[in-house]
């Protein structure tokens, strides 16, 4: 599977503001930006991302997703971070 084809699943699933998807073959890391992940714990986060993916993780073309899932202001402050 490539990471095209993961965004693609993403971005047809969740209204997310920004969405960067690295990797290729069964492994992957997904960055989504979206208020809706404003309140929500880590694992909720975690598991909103995964739903659209289940189908291909249980087939095995998905074997590890690295996901961070935040809101754009707390995606603002990572890139102010990443960039000291």
């Amino acid at each position: 599977m490539e990471a095209s084809e993961v965004k693609a699943i993403l971005d047809a699933a969740l209204s997310l503001d920004e969405l960067y998807v690295k990797g290729d073959g069964s492994h992957f890391e997904v960055v989504a930006v979206a208020e809706m992940f404003d309140g929500m714990s880590r694992v909720k986060k975690q598991q909103t991302i995964y739903g659209p993916l289940m189908e291909h993780i249980a087939r095995n073309d998905i074997h590890a997703v690295s996901i961070k899932a935040m809101t754009p202001a707390e995606w603002a402050r990572d890139k102010k971070l990443m960039q000291l």
